[in-house]
């Protein structure tokens, strides 16, 4: 069975959805190839690298791309994790069998000290509850 191909959308691609693709490589790298891109993209914060590193989780390839670097291509989901991004996608050239939408609050704005670990476990769950869907999903073709 081929990958899925799964694109995570932010406003940066700095911090949250380079997140979710690092989360989903960690994960289940056996079922999906993950993507991530930004509606305005900036550099990996450093906060981000770190946060996944303490986690175990690889960062080594994770690079700020803009969402108009997939016009064209398709995505079996597309995962939104801020409103910015959600506005950006209705312009998006590309396409996608299902479009999901979660706000988790950007880590940049939450002068916590523990915002990015905050961010990066809310994607986790949510994650975590997706992929144990998809598998009953396959299940039950």
């Amino acid at each position: 069975m081929a990958k899925q191909r799964v694109l995570f959308l932010c406003n940066a691609n700095s911090a949250r959805s380079l997140m979710g693709e690092a989360l989903l490589r960690h994960m289940a790298w056996e079922r999906y190839d993950a993507f991530s891109a930004g509606s305005e993209p900036d550099a990996p914060h450093a906060m981000t690298l770190a946060a996944l590193e303490k986690h175990g989780i690889a960062t080594e390839g994770l690079a700020s791309k803009s969402l108009d670097d997939f016009a064209g291509e398709h995505f079996n989901a597309v995962i939104v994790l801020c409103d910015k991004a959600q506005q950006a996608c209705r312009d998006w050239q590309g396409s996608s069998d299902e479009h999901l939408y979660w706000d988790i609050r950007d880590p940049r704005l939450i002068e916590r000290r523990n915002a990015y670990e905050q961010a990066l476990a809310e994607i986790r769950q949510r994650l975590s509850l997706w992929l144990q869907i998809k598998a009953r999903d396959d299940i039950q073709r």
